[in-house]
Protein backbone atom coordinates (compact mmCIF):
# COMPACT_ATOMS: atom_id res chain seq x y z
CA UNK A 1 0.00 0.00 0.00
CA UNK A 2 1.00 3.42 -1.25
CA UNK A 3 1.87 5.82 1.96
CA UNK A 4 -0.19 9.01 1.89
CA UNK A 5 2.02 11.62 1.23
CA UNK A 6 3.47 9.38 -2.42
CA UNK A 7 -0.16 9.14 -2.90
CA UNK A 8 -0.93 13.11 -2.65
CA UNK A 9 2.55 13.09 -4.59
CA UNK A 10 1.53 11.09 -7.49
CA UNK A 11 -2.05 12.59 -7.66
CA UNK A 12 -0.62 16.36 -7.66
CA UNK A 13 2.05 15.36 -10.31
CA UNK A 14 -0.70 14.41 -13.37
CA UNK A 15 -2.55 17.92 -12.43
CA UNK A 16 -1.40 20.99 -14.13
CA UNK A 17 -3.30 24.69 -13.91
CA UNK A 18 -6.12 25.68 -15.63
CA UNK A 19 -6.07 27.90 -18.63
CA UNK A 20 -7.10 31.69 -17.51
CA UNK A 21 -10.52 33.48 -18.11
CA UNK A 22 -11.34 37.43 -17.86
CA UNK A 23 -14.00 38.37 -15.06
CA UNK A 24 -15.35 41.45 -14.00
CA UNK A 25 -14.83 42.73 -10.27
CA UNK A 26 -17.94 41.85 -9.23
CA UNK A 27 -17.54 38.23 -9.67
CA UNK A 28 -14.38 37.18 -8.42
CA UNK A 29 -14.99 36.38 -4.58
CA UNK A 30 -13.16 33.24 -4.24
CA UNK A 31 -11.75 32.89 -7.60
CA UNK A 32 -7.92 32.83 -8.23
CA UNK A 33 -5.78 35.27 -9.90
CA UNK A 34 -4.25 33.81 -13.04
CA UNK A 35 -2.01 36.99 -13.07
CA UNK A 36 -0.97 39.79 -11.08
CA UNK A 37 -3.00 42.60 -10.70
CA UNK A 38 -1.38 46.07 -11.13
CA UNK A 39 -2.15 49.07 -9.84
CA UNK A 40 -3.67 51.67 -12.80
CA UNK A 41 -3.06 54.71 -10.75
CA UNK A 42 -0.93 56.28 -7.76
CA UNK A 43 -3.16 56.59 -4.60
CA UNK A 44 -3.35 59.08 -3.07
CA UNK A 45 -2.67 61.06 -6.36
CA UNK A 46 -0.88 64.22 -4.04
CA UNK A 47 -0.47 65.13 -0.87
CA UNK A 48 -4.03 64.82 1.08
CA UNK A 49 -4.89 65.52 4.38
CA UNK A 50 -5.63 62.92 6.99
CA UNK A 51 -7.52 65.31 9.68
CA UNK A 52 -10.28 67.32 9.55
CA UNK A 53 -8.56 70.79 10.33
CA UNK A 54 -5.96 73.21 8.87
CA UNK A 55 -3.58 73.10 6.32
CA UNK A 56 -0.31 75.24 7.53
CA UNK A 57 3.40 75.50 6.68
CA UNK A 58 5.09 73.26 9.48
CA UNK A 59 7.57 76.24 9.86
CA UNK A 60 4.65 78.38 10.83
CA UNK A 61 3.46 75.96 13.92
CA UNK A 62 6.38 74.17 15.01
CA UNK A 63 6.01 75.89 18.48
CA UNK A 64 2.80 77.06 19.83
CA UNK A 65 1.22 79.73 20.36
CA UNK A 66 1.14 80.41 16.80
CA UNK A 67 -1.20 83.06 15.13
CA UNK A 68 -2.71 82.71 11.68
CA UNK A 69 -4.94 83.81 8.99
CA UNK A 70 -7.24 81.97 7.34
CA UNK A 71 -7.71 82.19 3.51
CA UNK A 72 -9.91 79.48 1.94
CA UNK A 73 -11.36 76.45 2.61
CA UNK A 74 -11.18 73.25 0.65
CA UNK A 75 -13.79 69.92 0.99
CA UNK A 76 -12.25 66.61 -0.34
CA UNK A 77 -13.27 66.67 -3.83
CA UNK A 78 -12.26 70.17 -4.33
CA UNK A 79 -9.10 71.88 -4.91
CA UNK A 80 -8.12 75.06 -3.40
CA UNK A 81 -6.60 77.64 -6.01
CA UNK A 82 -4.14 79.57 -4.65
CA UNK A 83 -0.86 79.52 -2.49
CA UNK A 84 -0.48 79.29 1.16
CA UNK A 85 2.11 81.55 2.06
CA UNK A 86 3.88 82.52 5.29
CA UNK A 87 1.26 83.35 8.51
CA UNK A 88 -1.66 81.79 6.46
CA UNK A 89 -3.79 78.54 6.69
CA UNK A 90 -6.40 77.22 4.64
CA UNK A 91 -9.47 75.28 6.41
CA UNK A 92 -9.10 71.68 5.19
CA UNK A 93 -10.85 68.52 5.24
CA UNK A 94 -10.17 64.63 5.66
CA UNK A 95 -9.29 63.30 1.99
CA UNK A 96 -8.79 67.33 0.02
CA UNK A 97 -5.58 67.45 -1.03
CA UNK A 98 -2.83 69.77 -0.10
CA UNK A 99 -3.07 73.94 -1.78
CA UNK A 100 0.18 74.81 -2.84
CA UNK A 101 3.12 75.62 -0.15
CA UNK A 102 1.42 73.47 2.45
CA UNK A 103 3.07 70.96 3.69
CA UNK A 104 1.51 70.22 7.47
CA UNK A 105 -2.29 69.74 9.05
CA UNK A 106 -2.94 71.03 12.43
CA UNK A 107 -5.85 69.45 13.75
CA UNK A 108 -9.08 71.62 14.45
CA UNK A 109 -8.80 70.86 18.01
CA UNK A 110 -5.68 72.74 18.11
CA UNK A 111 -6.50 75.35 17.12
CA UNK A 112 -8.83 78.71 18.15
CA UNK A 113 -10.90 80.56 15.48
CA UNK A 114 -12.04 83.91 15.67
CA UNK A 115 -13.10 84.51 11.96
CA UNK A 116 -10.20 84.78 9.61
CA UNK A 117 -8.04 84.95 12.85
CA UNK A 118 -6.44 81.58 14.11
CA UNK A 119 -5.12 80.44 17.22
CA UNK A 120 -2.78 77.39 17.44
CA UNK A 121 -2.51 75.99 20.75
CA UNK A 122 -0.24 73.52 20.20
CA UNK A 123 3.09 72.70 18.29
CA UNK A 124 2.94 70.46 15.03
CA UNK A 125 5.61 68.52 13.85
CA UNK A 126 6.38 69.14 9.71
CA UNK A 127 4.31 66.39 7.58
CA UNK A 128 1.52 66.09 10.28
CA UNK A 129 -1.35 64.82 9.27
CA UNK A 130 -0.45 64.41 5.57
CA UNK A 131 -0.83 61.07 3.86
CA UNK A 132 2.07 61.48 0.85
CA UNK A 133 1.34 61.22 -2.42
CA UNK A 134 1.12 57.50 -2.80
CA UNK A 135 1.23 56.13 0.20
CA UNK A 136 -0.92 53.44 -0.29
CA UNK A 137 0.68 52.09 -3.98
CA UNK A 138 1.55 53.71 -7.14
CA UNK A 139 0.70 53.38 -10.55
CA UNK A 140 2.60 50.01 -11.99
CA UNK A 141 3.14 48.40 -8.73
CA UNK A 142 1.71 44.47 -8.39
CA UNK A 143 -0.80 45.12 -5.97
CA UNK A 144 -2.00 41.14 -5.86
CA UNK A 145 0.36 38.28 -6.82
CA UNK A 146 -1.04 35.78 -8.88
CA UNK A 147 -2.07 32.00 -7.48
CA UNK A 148 -3.90 34.12 -4.48
CA UNK A 149 -7.44 33.53 -3.52
CA UNK A 150 -9.61 36.69 -3.75
CA UNK A 151 -11.59 37.51 -1.69
CA UNK A 152 -13.72 40.37 0.13
CA UNK A 153 -10.10 42.96 1.56
CA UNK A 154 -8.77 41.48 -1.74
CA UNK A 155 -11.40 42.85 -4.51
CA UNK A 156 -11.73 46.02 -2.78
CA UNK A 157 -7.71 46.64 -2.75
CA UNK A 158 -8.43 45.30 -7.12
CA UNK A 159 -10.98 48.21 -7.21
CA UNK A 160 -8.79 51.05 -5.00
CA UNK A 161 -6.51 50.25 -7.96
CA UNK A 162 -8.74 51.06 -10.65
CA UNK A 163 -9.04 47.40 -12.16
CA UNK A 164 -12.62 46.58 -13.32
CA UNK A 165 -11.36 43.16 -14.91
CA UNK A 166 -9.24 40.10 -13.58
CA UNK A 167 -7.81 37.39 -15.35
CA UNK A 168 -8.27 34.33 -13.45
CA UNK A 169 -7.83 30.56 -13.22
CA UNK A 170 -10.54 28.64 -14.51
CA UNK A 171 -12.70 26.68 -12.76
CA UNK A 172 -12.04 22.98 -12.89
CA UNK A 173 -14.90 21.08 -14.07
CA UNK A 174 -15.57 17.71 -11.24
CA UNK A 175 -17.53 15.46 -12.15
CA UNK A 176 -19.58 13.44 -9.18
CA UNK A 177 -20.79 9.85 -9.62
CA UNK A 178 -22.11 7.90 -6.65
CA UNK A 179 -22.99 4.15 -7.09
CA UNK A 180 -24.39 1.59 -4.89
CA UNK A 181 -28.11 -0.26 -5.69
CA UNK A 182 -28.41 0.59 -1.81
CA UNK A 183 -28.61 4.27 -1.98
CA UNK A 184 -31.17 6.64 -3.04
CA UNK A 185 -30.79 10.64 -2.68
CA UNK A 186 -32.53 12.37 0.16
CA UNK A 187 -36.35 12.44 0.30
CA UNK A 188 -36.94 9.37 -1.99
CA UNK A 189 -38.70 6.70 -1.21
CA UNK A 190 -36.50 4.35 0.58
CA UNK A 191 -36.63 0.39 -0.04
CA UNK A 192 -35.70 -2.40 2.29
CA UNK A 193 -32.14 -2.58 2.89
CA UNK A 194 -31.56 1.08 1.19
CA UNK A 195 -29.81 3.83 2.80
CA UNK A 196 -30.12 8.15 2.03
CA UNK A 197 -26.97 8.58 0.36
CA UNK A 198 -25.18 11.45 2.14
CA UNK A 199 -21.42 11.41 0.01
CA UNK A 200 -22.75 13.35 -3.35
CA UNK A 201 -24.03 16.34 -1.80
CA UNK A 202 -21.44 16.51 0.73
CA UNK A 203 -18.72 15.86 -2.54
CA UNK A 204 -20.78 18.79 -4.21
CA UNK A 205 -20.62 21.01 -1.50
CA UNK A 206 -17.07 20.64 -1.00
CA UNK A 207 -15.78 20.80 -4.17
CA UNK A 208 -17.26 24.39 -4.68
CA UNK A 209 -15.78 25.48 -1.22
CA UNK A 210 -12.45 24.52 -2.68
CA UNK A 211 -12.94 26.34 -5.62
CA UNK A 212 -14.15 23.66 -8.39
CA UNK A 213 -17.21 23.65 -10.08
CA UNK A 214 -18.85 20.47 -9.78
CA UNK A 215 -20.70 17.85 -12.36
CA UNK A 216 -23.38 15.50 -10.53
CA UNK A 217 -23.77 12.47 -12.67
CA UNK A 218 -26.74 10.80 -10.32
CA UNK A 219 -26.13 7.25 -8.96
CA UNK A 220 -25.11 4.08 -10.71
CA UNK A 221 -26.40 0.71 -9.98
CA UNK A 222 -24.32 -1.87 -9.32
CA UNK A 223 -24.43 -3.00 -12.69
CA UNK A 224 -22.09 -2.64 -15.97
CA UNK A 225 -24.67 -1.05 -18.05
CA UNK A 226 -25.51 1.53 -15.47
CA UNK A 227 -21.80 2.55 -14.20
CA UNK A 228 -21.03 2.66 -17.79
CA UNK A 229 -23.60 5.16 -18.91
CA UNK A 230 -23.03 7.66 -16.21
CA UNK A 231 -19.51 7.39 -16.55
CA UNK A 232 -19.20 9.07 -20.18
CA UNK A 233 -21.52 12.01 -18.35
CA UNK A 234 -18.18 13.06 -17.13
CA UNK A 235 -16.17 13.35 -20.56
CA UNK A 236 -14.87 16.95 -20.95
CA UNK A 237 -14.59 17.20 -17.21
CA UNK A 238 -11.07 17.86 -15.43
CA UNK A 239 -11.67 15.20 -12.59
CA UNK A 240 -14.13 12.58 -12.32
CA UNK A 241 -14.88 11.37 -8.91
CA UNK A 242 -16.63 8.61 -7.85
CA UNK A 243 -17.59 7.82 -4.33
CA UNK A 244 -18.35 3.61 -3.60
CA UNK A 245 -17.58 0.68 -5.67
CA UNK A 246 -13.56 1.08 -5.06
CA UNK A 247 -13.37 -1.63 -2.43
CA UNK A 248 -13.13 -5.37 -2.93
CA UNK A 249 -16.53 -6.46 -1.80
CA UNK A 250 -18.81 -8.47 -4.79
CA UNK A 251 -20.60 -5.87 -6.00
CA UNK A 252 -17.84 -3.08 -6.12
CA UNK A 253 -17.56 -2.47 -9.48
CA UNK A 254 -15.84 0.56 -10.49
CA UNK A 255 -12.41 -0.80 -11.44
CA UNK A 256 -13.30 -3.84 -13.40
CA UNK A 257 -16.35 -1.95 -15.41
CA UNK A 258 -14.25 1.11 -16.12
CA UNK A 259 -11.00 -0.72 -16.38
CA UNK A 260 -13.31 -2.00 -19.55
CA UNK A 261 -14.05 0.98 -20.93
CA UNK A 262 -10.01 2.20 -20.93
CA UNK A 263 -9.56 3.01 -17.07
CA UNK A 264 -5.47 3.13 -16.71
CA UNK A 265 -5.11 2.44 -12.94
CA UNK A 266 -2.37 4.63 -11.18
CA UNK A 267 -3.09 2.99 -7.73
CA UNK A 268 -5.54 1.10 -5.45
CA UNK A 269 -5.32 0.99 -1.58
CA UNK A 270 -3.40 3.68 0.48
CA UNK A 271 -2.06 2.75 4.32
CA UNK A 272 -4.70 5.05 5.70
CA UNK A 273 -7.29 5.21 7.81
CA UNK A 274 -10.56 5.92 7.38
CA UNK A 275 -9.94 6.24 3.15
CA UNK A 276 -7.59 2.75 2.57
CA UNK A 277 -9.27 1.88 -0.78
CA UNK A 278 -8.99 4.98 -2.83
CA UNK A 279 -8.11 4.73 -6.41
CA UNK A 280 -6.73 7.04 -8.89
CA UNK A 281 -6.10 6.79 -12.32
CA UNK A 282 -7.09 8.08 -16.22
CA UNK A 283 -10.30 7.23 -18.24
CA UNK A 284 -9.22 8.66 -21.53
CA UNK A 285 -8.49 12.40 -20.49
CA UNK A 286 -10.55 12.46 -17.68
CA UNK A 287 -8.76 11.94 -14.48
CA UNK A 288 -10.57 9.38 -12.09
CA UNK A 289 -10.22 9.74 -7.95
CA UNK A 290 -12.28 7.10 -6.80
CA UNK A 291 -13.22 7.64 -3.06
CA UNK A 292 -14.37 4.63 -0.49
CA UNK A 293 -17.70 4.51 0.12
CA UNK A 294 -18.00 5.37 3.50
CA UNK A 295 -19.19 9.08 4.08
CA UNK A 296 -16.65 10.12 7.10
CA UNK A 297 -13.66 8.02 4.34
CA UNK A 298 -14.73 10.48 1.47
CA UNK A 299 -14.72 13.40 3.39
CA UNK A 300 -11.51 12.71 4.74
CA UNK A 301 -10.28 11.38 1.54
CA UNK A 302 -11.77 14.87 -0.46
CA UNK A 303 -9.70 16.86 2.49
CA UNK A 304 -6.61 14.94 2.01
CA UNK A 305 -6.55 14.43 -2.21
CA UNK A 306 -9.50 16.02 -3.77
CA UNK A 307 -8.81 19.60 -2.36
CA UNK A 308 -5.01 19.94 -3.63
CA UNK A 309 -5.52 18.92 -6.63
CA UNK A 310 -8.67 21.50 -7.26
CA UNK A 311 -5.80 23.56 -5.56
CA UNK A 312 -3.01 22.36 -7.91
CA UNK A 313 -5.68 23.02 -11.14
CA UNK A 314 -6.80 26.80 -9.65
CA UNK A 315 -2.92 27.40 -9.60
CA UNK A 316 -3.17 28.18 -6.13
CA UNK A 317 0.09 29.65 -4.13
CA UNK A 318 -1.02 28.70 -0.68
CA UNK A 319 -0.61 25.49 1.54
CA UNK A 320 -3.47 23.34 0.91
CA UNK A 321 -2.58 21.13 3.99
CA UNK A 322 -3.48 24.41 6.58
CA UNK A 323 -1.55 22.03 9.06
CA UNK A 324 -0.64 22.89 12.43
CA UNK A 325 -0.31 21.56 16.12
CA UNK A 326 -2.58 21.46 19.43
CA UNK A 327 -2.55 20.11 22.83
CA UNK A 328 -3.80 16.52 23.37
CA UNK A 329 -6.55 16.16 26.53
CA UNK A 330 -6.32 12.90 26.40
CA UNK A 331 -4.00 10.00 26.36
CA UNK A 332 -3.49 8.74 22.87
CA UNK A 333 -2.12 5.10 22.27
CA UNK A 334 0.10 3.76 19.86
CA UNK A 335 -0.50 3.55 16.36
CA UNK A 336 -0.22 0.48 14.00
CA UNK A 337 1.15 0.83 10.22
CA UNK A 338 -1.47 3.34 9.09
CA UNK A 339 -1.73 6.84 9.02
CA UNK A 340 -4.71 7.63 11.26
CA UNK A 341 -7.28 10.37 11.14
CA UNK A 342 -8.63 10.37 13.86
CA UNK A 343 -12.23 12.99 14.70
CA UNK A 344 -11.67 15.45 17.62
CA UNK A 345 -13.51 18.50 18.84
CA UNK A 346 -11.27 21.28 18.82
CA UNK A 347 -11.74 24.43 21.53
CA UNK A 348 -9.76 27.67 22.64
CA UNK A 349 -8.95 26.63 25.99
CA UNK A 350 -8.22 29.26 29.47
CA UNK A 351 -4.18 28.90 28.65
CA UNK A 352 -4.99 30.67 25.17
CA UNK A 353 -3.73 27.23 23.35
CA UNK A 354 -5.86 25.25 21.03
CA UNK A 355 -7.12 21.85 22.63
CA UNK A 356 -8.59 18.66 20.77
CA UNK A 357 -9.69 15.35 22.17
CA UNK A 358 -10.53 12.29 20.29
CA UNK A 359 -13.97 11.29 19.89
CA UNK A 360 -14.64 7.72 21.89
CA UNK A 361 -16.55 6.50 18.55
CA UNK A 362 -14.64 6.76 15.34
CA UNK A 363 -16.61 4.76 12.74
CA UNK A 364 -15.99 5.59 9.18
CA UNK A 365 -19.82 5.53 8.63
CA UNK A 366 -20.93 8.15 11.41
CA UNK A 367 -21.44 11.75 10.24
CA UNK A 368 -22.77 13.11 12.97
CA UNK A 369 -18.75 13.15 14.68
CA UNK A 370 -17.96 14.61 11.30
CA UNK A 371 -20.48 17.12 11.97
CA UNK A 372 -19.45 17.78 15.23
CA UNK A 373 -15.52 17.56 14.68
CA UNK A 374 -13.33 20.99 14.88
CA UNK A 375 -10.10 18.83 13.13
CA UNK A 376 -8.90 15.83 12.55
CA UNK A 377 -5.52 14.46 14.62
CA UNK A 378 -2.75 13.18 12.27
CA UNK A 379 -1.62 9.85 13.77
CA UNK A 380 1.39 8.66 11.48
CA UNK A 381 2.39 5.40 10.80
CA UNK A 382 3.87 3.59 14.23
CA UNK A 383 3.38 6.72 15.94
CA UNK A 384 3.76 6.07 19.88
CA UNK A 385 1.58 6.52 22.63
CA UNK A 386 0.66 10.57 23.41
CA UNK A 387 0.34 11.30 27.03
CA UNK A 388 -2.10 14.47 27.83
CA UNK A 389 -1.09 18.10 27.28
CA UNK A 390 1.50 17.23 24.46
CA UNK A 391 1.40 18.27 21.30
CA UNK A 392 -0.11 16.37 18.16
CA UNK A 393 -0.54 17.63 14.44
CA UNK A 394 -4.17 18.32 13.21
CA UNK A 395 -5.68 19.37 10.29
CA UNK A 396 -8.65 21.98 10.76
CA UNK A 397 -11.93 21.57 9.17
CA UNK A 398 -13.15 24.82 8.43
CA UNK A 399 -13.17 24.39 4.45
CA UNK A 400 -15.99 21.93 4.80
Amino acid sequence: MLSVAEAKARILDSFERQPAETISLAEADGRVLAEPVKARLTQPPWPVSAMDGYAVRGADVAVAPAELRQIGVVHAGGRYGGKVGPGEAVRIFTGAPLPEGADTVVIQENVEADGAHLSVRHGTALGRNVRPAGLDFKAGEVGLEAGRRLNARAIGFAAAMNVPWLRVTRKPRVAVLATGDEIVMPGEPIGDNQIVSSNALALIAAIRRFGGEPISLGIALDNAGSLTALAAGARGADLLVTTGGASVGEHDLVRDVLGGIGLQLDFWKIAMRPGKPLMFGRLGDTRLLGLPGNPVSTLVCAILFLKPAIGRMLGLTEDGDQSETALVDVDLTANDERQDYVRASLKLGPDGQIHVAPFAKQDSSMMSLMAKAGCLIVRPPRAPGAKAGSRVPIIRLDDL
